[in-house]
């Protein structure tokens, strides 16, 4: 059977604080773990009002240490905005921490905007065009240490933390095609080129002594409820939310409305609904149907959800519904 995980970006709701919304990541990667979810992701994103999420290893740590047996991780972190040393040695400590159940995947992306990157970065150059030469640099530290080696990460070397690589592009699948390693897409927020980046990857793979073959997760937007009107009602926060960061004024998560007509322009609607057209909505016979489609159609190894819900009760209730739907899905290969 297809595992399902969970990304997270510990969403601050409007009202609320960094603290509550870390106390409600941690009681949701509970609940994850306790419904059988494989994974638990948070994502490194800065200067979002609505995140608390950043320290991103910091939060990993958090939930790690109240949870026993999911593993967690990074969904991802964002490398140029850090020297491969310092992820090495954070991921080895968690590793280090928590043995066999830490992921570490990274993206190419900021994660922010572009003062922020500044910020973070301290006045280096743009260091994109060496993420591939990163990711190997980053990798190489995770390998045993050698006579004479001048820098290691301590802890990290000889640690078996998995190295993810995750992206909404065809140079994200090319490159994880390249180095052998597990790829993971974007699609909860990029659809576009999900379909082509998948076959790509997986036509160019060359095994290693780590992956012998490739494996694809792809992440998708999964709302459930009772019913569809209410799986719909839930919805409306992420997408004011997204409204909001696309005019240029992200915040906190804000409350479900009853319509968004009155809120969006005709282009800024069709902007979010492809932004969040492979996302999942409604009741639990929709969801299972809508998660068998795009099983089907993908034919991804994993399948990552997230949902930013206001109501911390009905965030639960959704991913309780979409473990009961993954029950019910026939297993992967299927004819049933």
């Amino acid at each position: 059977m297809v595992p399902f995980s969970v990304l997270d970006l510990s969403p601050i709701i409007q009202g609320g604080t960094a603290t509550q919304a870390l106390q409600r990541t941690l009681e949701l990667a509970q609940h994850a773990e306790r419904l059988g979810f494989r994974r638990y992701w948070l994502a490194e994103h800065h200067n979002m009002p609505g995140i608390a999420s950043a320290a991103t290893a910091v939060v990993i740590g958090h939930v790690a240490g109240g949870t026993s047996t999911i593993r967690v991780g990074a969904g991802g972190i964002m490398l140029p905005n850090h020297a491969p040393l310092v992820i090495a040695e954070q991921f080895g400590t968690l590793n280090a921490l928590f043995p066999g159940r830490i992921d570490l995947g990274i993206g190419r992306a900021p994660g922010t905007d572009q003062p922020t990157a500044r910020a973070l970065r301290r006045g280096r150059p743009d260091p994109v065009d060496t993420f591939p030469q990163d990711v190997v640099e980053l990798q190489s530290y995770f390998h045993p240490a050698v006579a004479g080696q001048i820098v290691q990460a301590v802890p990290g070397a000889g640690q078996d933390v998995p190295v993810w690589l995750l992206g909404s592009s065809l140079y994200s699948a090319q490159l994880a095609a390249a180095l052998g390693l597990p790829f993971a897409f974007a699609s909860h927020f990029a659809p576009d080129h999900l379909a082509h980046a998948l076959k790509l990857y997986r036509h160019d793979f060359r095994p290693t002594a780590a992956l012998k073959k490739p494996y694809a997760m792809a992440a998708i937007a999964v709302y459930a409820a009772d019913t569809d009107a209410e799986a719909a009602h839930l919805f409306t926060s992420l997408q004011q939310n997204f409204l909001n960061l696309r005019r240029g004024t992200p915040g906190p998560l804000p409350p479900p409305v009853k319509s968004m007509d009155k809120l969006w322009t005709p282009v800024e609607r069709a902007g979010v609904e492809h932004t969040f057209s492979e996302a999942v909505i409604g009741s639990p016979a929709t969801v299972q149907r809508g998660i068998a489609a795009f099983l089907e159609r993908t034919g991804v190894d994993e399948l990552m959800v997230t949902a930013a819900v206001y109501d911390q009760a009905a965030r639960l209730r959704s991913f309780e519904l979409v473990a009961q739907a993954r029950e019910a899905l026939p297993a992967k290969g299927s004819k049933a």
